[in-house]
């Protein structure tokens, strides 16, 4: 099984998300020993969102571009690549604001390519990633689910990957954070909770 580990959050080792993804990642490897994984920090690897210039990019020769062009369409590659390549992505997203955090945005526009990862046809559109596993591993300070608020963070992780055609997606929630330290507590072993219960089914999918 290849799995994609992705974090996002801005905060390092003070990250509530980076340190549940962690744990189910952990949890993961136990289960099966083979597992490849593939690590990417989305604060320090993608600094470039998607704009005019990155469509120049990929639109020029491969012999014509300049350095920064070339260091631009790699890093889209690879990104898009590795995330073709998963089994199983296990993503860290924060609640910024009512929404994922910008470098989380910035990734999901690398691997959503019409006619890649989704095409529209007579029909509307389709998505063409299947078969894949998706654990949304989602921390806030507050408490969002099913209220408006919530609609940019979950919701819309949910309505992207379904977009491109992934529907078996899981949500390890710890919210309620910043409400006092037994609001946060209860918070993470909610999250915990709900690891032990997926990450086996996970393992022997």
């Amino acid at each position: 099984m290849k799995l994609l580990h992705i974090d996002s959050s801005i905060l390092g080792d003070a990250s509530a998300s980076r340190q549940l993804t962690r744990e189910v990642v952990a949890t993961l490897q136990a289960a099966d020993p083979d597992l490849e994984l593939t690590y990417r920090d989305l604060s320090k690897d993608v600094t470039a969102h998607l704009s005019g210039a990155t469509f120049a990019a990929k639109g020029t020769p491969v012999e014509k571009r300049n350095l920064s062009q070339k260091l631009e369409v790699e890093l889209n590659e690879a990104i898009l690549n590795e995330f073709l390549a998963a089994d199983v992505i296990v993503l860290g997203a924060p609640m910024y604001n009512f929404t994922v955090p910008t470098q989380l945005k910035a990734w999901i526009d690398q691997i959503c390519v019409a006619g890649v990862t989704f095409r529209y046809s007579d029909k509307g559109p389709e998505g063409l990633v299947k078969g894949k596993r998706v654990v949304i591993v989602s921390t806030a300070g507050g408490k969002h689910v099913g209220s408006p608020t919530g609609i940019a963070h979950e919701d819309y992780l949910k309505l992207v990957f379904g977009f491109i055609g992934i529907t078996d997606i899981e949500i390890v929630r710890a919210d309620g954070l910043n409400y006092g330290p037994e609001a946060k507590e209860a918070g993470f072993a909610a999250a915990r909770t709900r690891i032990n219960d997926l990450t086996s089914a996970v393992a022997m999918a």
